[in-house]
This record gives C-alpha cells, sequence and structure tokens, in this order.
C-alpha cells in the first residue's frame, strides 16, 4: 500500500489520465510489437478512438511507426505499429577500474554497435575529456543508427540520482565528482549517471517484464573489479534517503578480514571480488603486468582451476563460500523472488555452484528463502552496458509518480 505524502503530491489533471495512458501504450507496444490499433485498444481496455488519438501523438513524436500490414478475417488490413527504434540511439558507457567501455544503443536497449574501450584515467578532469572524444568519435562512425538523444553511464560507486555527482567510487579513488554536468557540458548530449550494480537491475527488471511471470522484486550483485549491488522492491530500484541503499558489498563478514577498497575491514566486497580472489591466490595483491606481459586476471585462475590446480580450485571455493553467505544477508534483508549474478565469476559457475547454495542455505532464515532463485547472467549478455542504456530508454516507458 503506497501512502499519499501530505506534503510532496501532484494533484490530479485532464492530463494526468493523457499521460498515463500515453506511457502505457508505449509500454504494450515494446513488450508486444508488433501490435495494431484495435489489439492495443483491446489490450488498453478504451475505445478505439481514444487509443487512435494516442497513437497519432505518438507518431508525431517520432515514438512509434507505422509497419507492415496484419492480417484480418474480413475488412482492411490493419497496419501495425512498431517502436520507432531506426531514428533514435543513445551511448551507453561502462567506467570500470582499468577500462571504460562504450557502445550505441537503440531505443529497446539494444546494443547495435561493436563495443570499444579506452583507460579509465584516475583524474576525472582529463578522464571526462577523454571519454567525450570517444563519444563523438562512436556516433560519428555510427549515422545509420539516428539522432542520438542522451548518454548513459554507469559507475563503479555510490552516485546521487538528483545531481548525478559520484559520492564515492572507492575502487576509481573519487569522491563527490561532478561527472554527469561536465559531461554533459563538453559532449552537448544530456547525460544519466547511475551506479553499475542499480542499473543492472533496472536493465533485468525491463527485460523480466517480458516473462510470463514478472519479477517485482529482485537483486543484481555484479562481481567484479569490486562488488556493485542493485535492489529492485515492488517494481522500483531503492536508493535510500542518502542514495547509498543496496551497498551490501560493503556489509561487513568479519572485524579483523582483509581491506577493502571503500576503507573498511572485512567488507562483502573484500571477501569476493576479483581483486580479492586474485590476493587470495598470490597471498598479496597481483603485480601490476609489464608493458608486454598481459595481467593475470581472474579467467586465467579459473582456467587454472579447470585444469586441476589445486590452490587455484580452493581458492574459487573459499570466494564461493563469501559469496553464498552474503547472498545470505541479503535474502533475509530483501527476500527477492531472486537473485541475478554477473561478472566474470559466473563463468566458473558449474565449479562453484554447490558451494554458493550451500552457504546460502546456512544463513538463510527459512527453507523457502534458501530456495530462492539464483539466476546467472553471462558476460555475453553485457548487463552493465544495458544497464548504462536503459537509463536513457526507461524514463519513456516507466510508469508515471503522481503522488
Amino acid at each position: 500500500m503506497r501512502r499519499i505524502d501530505p506534503n510532496r503530491f501532484h494533484v490530479a489533471t485532464r492530463r494526468t489520465s493523457r499521460h498515463i495512458n500515453r506511457q502505457i501504450a508505449l509500454t504494450l507496444i515494446r513488450a508486444h510489437q508488433p501490435l495494431s490499433r484495435a489489439d492495443l485498444a483491446r489490450r488498453m481496455k478504451l475505445r478505439r478512438g481514444a487509443v487512435s488519438l494516442l497513437v497519432h501523438e505518438l507518431i508525431s513524436e517520432r515514438h512509434i511507426v507505422e509497419g507492415s500490414t496484419g492480417q484480418a478475417p474480413r475488412g482492411r488490413k490493419p497496419t501495425l505499429l512498431y517502436i520507432n527504434a531506426s531514428q533514435r540511439s543513445s551511448v551507453a558507457v561502462d567506467i570500470r577500474v582499468s577500462r571504460t567501455y562504450l557502445v550505441v544503443s537503440d531505443p529497446m536497449g539494444r546494443l547495435i554497435s561493436d563495443i570499444v574501450s579506452m583507460p579509465t584515467t584516475r583524474d576525472p578532469r582529463r578522464f571526462t575529456s577523454a571519454l567525450a572524444v570517444r563519444i563523438h568519435e562512436l556516433i560519428a562512425t555510427h549515422p545509420d543508427a539516428g539522432k542520438c538523444e542522451g548518454i548513459g553511464v554507469v559507475v563503479p560507486g555510490m552516485v546521487d540520482a538528483g545531481t548525478g555527482r559520484v559520492l564515492h567510487a572507492p575502487t576509481l579513488g573519487w569522491r563527490g565528482v561532478e561527472l554527469r554536468d561536465r559531461l554533459a557540458a563538453v559532449t552537448g548530449l544530456p547525460v544519466q549517471i547511475e551506479n553499475s550494480g542499480r542499473a543492472c537491475a533496472l536493465a533485468q527488471m525491463w527485460q523480466a517484464r517480458h516473462a510470463a511471470t514478472p519479477v517485482r522484486n529482485l537483486v543484481f550483485v555484479s562481481v567484479s573489479d569490486g562488488v556493485g549491488v542493485g535492489v529492485v522492491v515492488n517494481g522500483e530500484v531503492l536508493r535510500g534517503h542518502h542514495n547509498i541503499a543496496g551497498e551490501f558489498a560493503h556489509m561487513p563478514l568479519s572485524i579483523d578480514g582483509p581491506r577493502c577498497s571503500c576503507g573498511a575491514i572485512g567488507c562483502w566486497e573484500a571477501h569476493i571480488s576479483n581483486l580479492a580472489t586474485l590476493t587470495r591466490y598470490f597471498g598479496h595483491p597481483p603485480e601490476p603486468a609489464a608493458a608486454d606481459t598481459p595481467a593475470f586476471t581472474i579467467t586465467d585462475l579459473i582456467a587454472r582451476a579447470r585444469a586441476s590446480d589445486g590452490k587455484a580450485i580452493a581458492v574459487l571455493q573459499a570466494t564461493a563460500r563469501y559469496l553464498g553467505i552474503g547472498l545470505g544477508g541479503v535474502v533475509n534483508i530483501i527476500n527477492p523472488d531472486c537473485v541475478f549474478i554477473g561478472g566474470e565469476l559466473t563463468t566458473a559457475w558449474d565449479l562453484i555452484d554447490s558451494t554458493v547454495r550451500a552457504a546460502l542455505a546456512e544463513r538463510a532464515l527459512t527453507p523457502a528463502a534458501a530456495a530462492t532463485d539464483i539466476v546467472i547472467v553471462s558476460a555475453e549478455e553485457h548487463p552493465r552496458l544495458r544497464g548504462a542504456a536503459m537509463l536513457v530508454t526507461a524514463p519513456a516507458f516507466a510508469a508515471p509518480v503522481v503522488a
């Protein structure tokens, strides 16, 4: 039950219902395209005349287009409606510790270009300038994608949703960085910015809308250089009063464990991130690679485990146990429909699945909680880039806030 805030509310006007119906129409066309006007009217339970006015408005604003004709048992064949995915685009940006990845996306959130990358410079001003150059290059090399309507950026840290300021990105060493406004100024494009875990959860939520049973409560855990966690409750991304809700990566698993990038001791991230796993293997943080030598990565460690390296196997199993223990806490607190897990560690899921689930079962408070679905999102799905793309795309389909 959602309470109306007596101090912050919007009184419904004649335009309110029209705006809501526009969003519903767009969402239905996106989910069921191609769709005729008659089918759209039936799904919306509205008169065809009212739906035709909505459709005319959406076509004139280039949100949707008319395509092929459908079949009809008698009379005139209907003209089918589609989301306009050919004349508009956006750029998705995934900032990571060592490299930043970019791709062009269409209005459906699909990645439609090759993924390119650049080094992540720790100096925010230098980085923003270099990123702007790469964005313009990417747009220029894909003129067929249509007009670029914005840039979606995900970062491994906490973000103020209102100001777009990066509050704290421990692995990057950034605090209070005005990334959104700075990037918008140098590119001349609108910029949306979000924590990587939340963006992954957002993308997964929109993808789940196509499922037979929609998922309204989910947690996304991204295990990479750091650990990002996004939480969706009742179909809304959880942010909290100070934009740090869902930061399970920094909940303590021990008071005398390894030091985390945030400066605290024993955080979940300090036990399960790629860096934590490699440090456990070598007994110290991995040395920087020489100029002519590729760095040893979590993928290399997994390959050694598959080649029966006993130490590599033991290290992965330790990471799996810590992952499951942390998931137990997440499940007890959020009680989601399912937990999605992404990151390079998922390529070893067949090796660690049973260990993760056993540790989760030890900490879950009920048998039902212990049986919470765990869904693996492969690296080939690029969840962080898809999340960045949805930052630009999703608002057009989102349910409006009316109170």
